[in-house]
């Protein structure tokens, strides 16, 4: 089989988040990151997944850091490498919608305080929901990866991922990424959606998978014979299993290829050094079970994620009902096709999976529905891919009329103002009025904590143009 490309590869290392996110709970500090740094700016990434997704909670929840003065450190401590986020379209980093507003403001702090790509997603692959964080994302100078959230069902078909990127890059996303959640994505299934996508979309094609069910990188090779631009891969002391493949395993693969990386192993071997002590020391306080290192092909059975798996087994030892594991697999797909066929990624995988334990526990399907499980039914959330059952949503007591058709945050009113307002007393800049918004279970006494002691690092943002001239990377070929 010849390639389709002659373009060296790209690499995204998720060493600073997704790794350890996938692997330890989101529990790697930044005292833990910041003596790789000087390699990590040194191997030539295309860039560097460093915050987004869950490291902004676990910062303030449990390691008692400010994840603003962790970007801006490393941001200081990485200055020739594109630092990337991940970014859930309007519900930004939290679990529900936020105001435009807020959307916007969120998007102008993080590339003012040192992002350079943000990678938006929905979990129901709904585009309204990524339409203000794509206009506000290249407002401020930033670079739009718009993504689809892959998953298998009757309506997501390839047909309906290509139409999908079609729309993506109408709406003026920079690259694109296929965000390969659960590992459901398959070695030639990669093949042929990447090929499909590169000849009918113009922008560069990102992927993203891990390896719970040990495909992981068999994807990424057959994506990179189909002419995928950019892959995301781990560096070993943390890749594999949950989290994504290796970078060295791939890029000596590909030495002497066209596609060949053009990184250095000896580089990437130094960092690594550093890195399985990091591991090791997670591994010690119990942050990294080694459970999450295994192949479990559960997940190709029951398109089930890793982690979602985890959860319900811990929701069905509180309820005394361990027994009922297998029930509550084959109920997930069940449950699934019922409310349209979501993804199952936060937060619809939760909501999905919580429902399906109380279908089997109570003995009686939807005899409980939790408050998510009727947002999402009536359209809270966004629009459900496919076909709802209407005497579900009946059960949940919610009448045809009252579905949500409307793009969701059209319904929020402007929600800065009363942020300001109510955190006056409290917020020593707008980063805190954000951090305040969205957790604000967590937020407050973080931020009480913080202000007690020595102030945090001084603010020294580079200009916007100087760090874009740094950091460029050569346009992306379509070769």
């Amino acid at each position: 089989m010849d390639f389709l490309s002659n373009k060296p590869l790209l690499i995204t290392d998720t060493i600073l988040r997704d790794a350890h996110q996938s692997q330890a709970a989101t529990r790697m500090t930044l005292e833990d990151m910041l003596p790789a740094c000087e390699v990590l700016d040194s191997i030539g990434y295309y860039s560097l997944e460093c915050w987004g997704g869950a490291t902004f909670d676990s910062c303030m929840r449990f390691l008692d850091e400010d994840p603003w003065v962790r970007l801006r450190t490393l941001r200081a401590h990485l200055p020739h490498t594109k630092l990337q986020m991940l970014f859930r379209g309007q519900n930004i980093l939290g679990y529900k919608h936020y105001a435009d507003d807020v959307v916007d403001m969120f998007c102008a702090k993080s590339i003012e305080n040192g992002i350079d790509i943000i990678r938006i997603f929905d979990a129901l692959n709904d585009i309204r929901n990524l339409e203000q964080a794509i206009k506000s994302t290249k407002k401020y100078g930033g670079h739009v990866e718009a993504t689809l959230s892959y998953t298998i069902s009757p309506i997501h078909n390839e047909d309906y991922f290509v139409d999908l990127a079609k729309q993506l890059e109408q709406m003026g996303a920079d690259s694109l990424c296929i965000k390969d959640m659960a590992n459901l994505l398959l070695p030639m299934d990669a093949y042929s959606l990447v090929k499909r996508l590169k000849e009918t979309v113009s922008m560069p094609i990102h992927l993203h998978t891990h390896n719970t069910t040990g495909t992981g990188d068999m994807v990424n090779l057959m994506a990179a014979y189909a002419g995928v631009d950019i892959v995301d891969t781990a560096l070993s002391p943390l890749a594999n299993g949950t989290s994504q493949p290796a970078t060295e395993s791939l890029v000596a693969t590909l030495k002497g290829t066209v596609r060949d990386t053009g990184l250095d192993l000896g580089k990437m071997s130094e960092a690594a050094v550093h890195f399985r002590k990091v591991a090791q020391r997670l591994k010690d306080t119990g942050a990294l079970d080694p459970k999450v290192l295994n192949v479990d092909t559960n997940t190709l059975l029951y398109q089930v994620p890793g982690g979602m798996l985890s959860n319900l087994i811990s929701q069905l030892k509180q309820a005394g009902k361990e027994d009922k594991y297998y029930d509550v697999l084959a109920e997930i797909p069940r449950v699934r096709e019922d409310f349209g066929y979501p993804p199952l990624v936060t937060p619809s995988s939760q909501i999905v999976g919580t429902q399906a334990v109380m279908n089997i526990i109570t003995g009686e399907r939807y005899k409980m529905i939790p408050k998510e499980s009727r947002a999402m039914l009536k359209g809270e959330y966004g629009k459900l891919p496919g076909v709802v059952n209407e005497e579900v949503r009946a059960k949940a007591g919610i009448k045809p009329e009252e579905v949500v058709t409307c793009r969701p945050a059209d319904l929020l009113e402007p929600e800065l103002p009363k942020y300001r307002a109510e955190y006056a007393g409290l917020a020593q800049s707008e980063e805190d009025v954000l951090s305040l918004a969205l957790f604000p279970q967590v937020a407050p006494n973080f931020i009480k904590r913080r202000n007690l002691r020595t102030p945090p690092l001084p603010r020294t943002i580079e200009p916007l143009e100087h760090r874009e001239q740094e950091r460029s990377v050569a346009p992306i070929s379509r070769g």
